[in-house]
Protein backbone atom coordinates (compact mmCIF):
# COMPACT_ATOMS: atom_id res chain seq x y z
CA UNK A 1 0.00 0.00 0.00
CA UNK A 2 1.40 3.83 -0.51
CA UNK A 3 1.50 5.69 2.00
CA UNK A 4 -0.90 8.68 1.80
CA UNK A 5 -2.52 11.15 3.96
CA UNK A 6 -6.56 10.20 5.40
CA UNK A 7 -7.47 13.69 6.43
CA UNK A 8 -6.07 16.78 7.69
CA UNK A 9 -7.09 18.52 10.70
CA UNK A 10 -7.39 21.82 12.58
CA UNK A 11 -8.44 23.19 15.96
CA UNK A 12 -7.97 27.02 17.04
CA UNK A 13 -6.64 26.14 20.66
CA UNK A 14 -4.27 23.46 21.56
CA UNK A 15 -5.21 20.22 23.99
CA UNK A 16 -8.46 20.09 21.80
CA UNK A 17 -9.84 17.76 19.12
CA UNK A 18 -9.46 18.71 15.93
CA UNK A 19 -12.15 18.88 12.57
CA UNK A 20 -11.10 17.60 9.70
CA UNK A 21 -11.12 20.05 6.54
CA UNK A 22 -10.84 19.63 2.78
CA UNK A 23 -7.23 20.76 2.89
CA UNK A 24 -4.33 22.57 4.62
CA UNK A 25 -2.05 25.42 4.12
CA UNK A 26 1.70 24.81 5.24
CA UNK A 27 4.02 28.03 6.15
CA UNK A 28 7.42 27.02 6.35
CA UNK A 29 8.88 26.99 9.92
CA UNK A 30 5.69 27.75 11.27
CA UNK A 31 2.67 24.63 10.82
CA UNK A 32 -0.94 25.01 9.50
CA UNK A 33 -2.04 28.57 8.95
CA UNK A 34 -5.12 28.75 11.50
CA UNK A 35 -4.01 26.19 13.59
CA UNK A 36 -3.28 26.29 17.18
CA UNK A 37 -0.12 24.16 17.28
CA UNK A 38 1.59 26.56 14.66
CA UNK A 39 4.40 28.70 15.15
CA UNK A 40 8.08 29.02 15.29
CA UNK A 41 9.14 25.74 17.59
CA UNK A 42 9.76 21.98 16.90
CA UNK A 43 6.16 20.70 17.04
CA UNK A 44 4.80 22.13 14.21
CA UNK A 45 3.11 19.57 13.01
CA UNK A 46 1.19 16.53 14.19
CA UNK A 47 0.84 13.14 13.01
CA UNK A 48 -0.95 9.93 13.60
CA UNK A 49 -1.73 6.87 11.51
CA UNK A 50 -5.13 5.36 11.08
CA UNK A 51 -3.61 2.27 12.05
CA UNK A 52 -3.01 3.76 15.50
CA UNK A 53 -6.39 5.13 15.54
CA UNK A 54 -7.94 1.71 14.89
CA UNK A 55 -6.58 0.36 17.87
CA UNK A 56 -8.37 2.29 19.70
CA UNK A 57 -11.54 1.68 17.82
CA UNK A 58 -11.24 -1.83 18.21
CA UNK A 59 -11.38 -1.13 22.19
CA UNK A 60 -14.90 0.20 21.73
CA UNK A 61 -14.09 3.61 21.57
CA UNK A 62 -15.81 5.73 18.64
CA UNK A 63 -12.91 8.04 17.39
CA UNK A 64 -11.83 8.90 13.95
CA UNK A 65 -9.02 11.80 12.31
CA UNK A 66 -8.39 14.59 14.50
CA UNK A 67 -9.80 13.10 18.03
CA UNK A 68 -6.61 12.56 18.73
CA UNK A 69 -5.52 16.73 18.16
CA UNK A 70 -3.06 15.29 15.18
CA UNK A 71 -2.89 17.39 12.80
CA UNK A 72 -2.11 14.80 9.77
CA UNK A 73 -3.56 11.08 9.98
CA UNK A 74 -1.69 8.57 7.74
CA UNK A 75 -2.24 5.43 6.18
CA UNK A 76 0.79 2.73 5.36
CA UNK A 77 3.36 4.07 6.89
CA UNK A 78 4.56 3.20 10.41
CA UNK A 79 5.08 6.78 11.98
CA UNK A 80 7.17 6.15 15.03
CA UNK A 81 9.87 3.76 13.47
CA UNK A 82 10.78 6.99 11.24
CA UNK A 83 13.99 8.01 13.00
CA UNK A 84 14.21 12.00 14.36
CA UNK A 85 15.32 13.85 11.18
CA UNK A 86 13.62 11.83 8.74
CA UNK A 87 12.18 13.98 5.59
CA UNK A 88 8.65 13.07 4.49
CA UNK A 89 7.69 14.67 1.06
CA UNK A 90 3.83 15.42 0.69
CA UNK A 91 2.96 16.64 -2.74
CA UNK A 92 4.90 20.09 -2.53
CA UNK A 93 5.31 20.17 1.20
CA UNK A 94 8.24 19.04 3.16
CA UNK A 95 8.01 17.87 6.79
CA UNK A 96 11.23 17.11 9.00
CA UNK A 97 10.74 14.88 12.02
CA UNK A 98 11.28 16.59 14.84
CA UNK A 99 10.20 13.98 17.92
CA UNK A 100 8.58 10.53 18.46
CA UNK A 101 5.55 10.71 21.26
CA UNK A 102 5.14 12.84 23.88
CA UNK A 103 4.16 13.15 27.35
CA UNK A 104 0.84 13.80 28.15
CA UNK A 105 1.26 16.25 31.54
CA UNK A 106 -2.51 15.68 31.92
CA UNK A 107 -4.92 13.06 30.84
CA UNK A 108 -7.70 13.42 27.72
CA UNK A 109 -10.84 12.99 27.59
CA UNK A 110 -9.58 9.97 25.13
CA UNK A 111 -7.46 8.19 28.53
CA UNK A 112 -10.44 7.99 30.55
CA UNK A 113 -12.35 7.27 28.21
CA UNK A 114 -10.28 3.94 27.17
CA UNK A 115 -7.88 3.76 29.99
CA UNK A 116 -5.02 4.34 27.40
CA UNK A 117 -4.17 6.56 24.66
CA UNK A 118 -2.35 5.73 21.24
CA UNK A 119 -0.86 9.44 20.85
CA UNK A 120 2.05 9.46 23.55
CA UNK A 121 3.22 6.60 22.06
CA UNK A 122 2.61 6.59 18.45
CA UNK A 123 1.85 10.03 17.49
CA UNK A 124 5.20 11.76 15.99
CA UNK A 125 5.74 15.52 14.68
CA UNK A 126 7.41 17.56 12.30
CA UNK A 127 8.63 20.75 11.25
CA UNK A 128 7.97 22.60 8.08
CA UNK A 129 10.98 22.66 5.99
CA UNK A 130 9.17 23.48 2.67
CA UNK A 131 5.41 24.78 2.77
CA UNK A 132 2.33 23.94 0.53
CA UNK A 133 -1.28 22.39 0.77
CA UNK A 134 -1.65 19.34 2.05
CA UNK A 135 -5.20 17.23 1.41
CA UNK A 136 -6.74 13.69 1.86
CA UNK A 137 -5.30 10.88 -1.08
CA UNK A 138 -2.00 12.59 -0.89
CA UNK A 139 0.62 10.35 -1.58
CA UNK A 140 2.97 10.52 1.26
CA UNK A 141 6.93 9.78 0.38
CA UNK A 142 10.06 9.00 3.35
CA UNK A 143 13.26 10.53 1.75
Amino acid sequence: MTPKVVAVSISEKKGERKTPVAEVLLRENHGIVGDGHAGEWHRQISLLAMESIGKMQKMGLDVGAGDFAENITTQGIELPALPIGSRLAIGEVLLEISQIGKECHTRCAIYYQAGDCVMPKEGIFAKVVKGGVVRPLDEIRVL
